[in-house]
């Protein structure tokens, strides 16, 4: 018994549209292209970082921009010992929930550490630039630890 000749075409899977990041999303990142980092003040005057267009308690949209520091503190972290290919550093590295001095909420991001016993809860941090910014938050590349006579 022969087997029938089995049918197949080539596809590629593209999406033919692009997003825009909008009105708030899109300043946070141009700011960032910018070396400059923004939040954004909430109904109750928390500030924001990353920015949202909605007010997370009220619903109500929000556009009230707020400069806030390339420095700040360690609020919670995890240790990563073996990063993967995906992570951000070759080397070991924290995920660390970062409130950057004028913000009221931390943000996401990652911490540019020798070792473990380096990172804690209350340390100071700075943010580390690409050497070429384009509007990504990688342009944050990392935080690297602040020195405690500077802080």
């Amino acid at each position: 018994m022969s087997q029938p000749d089995i049918l197949n075409q080539a596809f590629e899977l593209g999406f033919t549209y692009t997003r825009s990041t909008g009105p708030v999303v899109g300043r946070f990142l141009t700011e960032l292209r910018d070396r400059n980092i923004v939040g954004i003040k909430a109904s109750d005057g928390r500030v924001v970082v990353p920015p949202m267009e909605y007010d997370p308690d009220t619903a109500e949209a929000l556009s009230e921009f707020v400069d806030v520091g390339e420095e700040g503190e360690v609020v919670s972290f995890a240790w990563v010992k073996e990063p993967r290919e995906s992570h951000p550093s070759e080397q070991p590295f924290a995920w660390a929930m970062i409130k950057l001095d004028g913000a009221d909420v931390p943000m996401v991001h990652w911490i540019r550490a020798g070792r473990e016993a380096d990172v804690s809860t209350g340390v100071r941090v700075r943010a580390v630039w690409a050497e070429e910014t384009v509007g990504f938050i990688t342009d944050i590349n990392g935080f690297e630890l602040v020195p405690e006579e500077m802080s």
